[in-house]
């Protein structure tokens, strides 16, 4: 996934000429998540990756409710794809294609 999201951010910022930044999040409490993508200091979205297709990390959750992220999603290798609130669990496939990962 990190591979795929850093390609990702170069090509928008090859084709379009937005700063692109790839972090992650993590708090004092130690709840964090994968991913996030900034375009132009301003973050598009957040990734968390998983094994399988199990439910909804903790994680997710909180920061849904106290960030301006706009969408956050949970990827794994199953095959499970719904939406919750601001998070979706996609698997990675569909994921790539969704975000027309290169």
């Amino acid at each position: 996934m990190a591979s795929q999201l850093l390609k990702y951010c170069r090509w928008i910022e090859d084709t379009q000429g937005h700063v692109m930044e790839l972090r992650y999040l993590r708090d004092t409490d130690k709840r964090e998540i994968d991913f996030v993508v900034l375009k132009d200091k301003k973050p598009l979205f957040a990734v968390e990756c998983k094994s399988g297709d199990k439910a909804i990390g903790p994680s997710l959750h909180y920061f849904s409710e106290r960030t301006p992220i706009p969408r956050f999603y949970q990827t794994h290798l199953g095959t499970q794809h719904y939406e919750s609130g601001k998070v979706t669990v996609i698997p990675f496939g569909k994921l790539c294609e969704a975000l027309d990962l290169p």
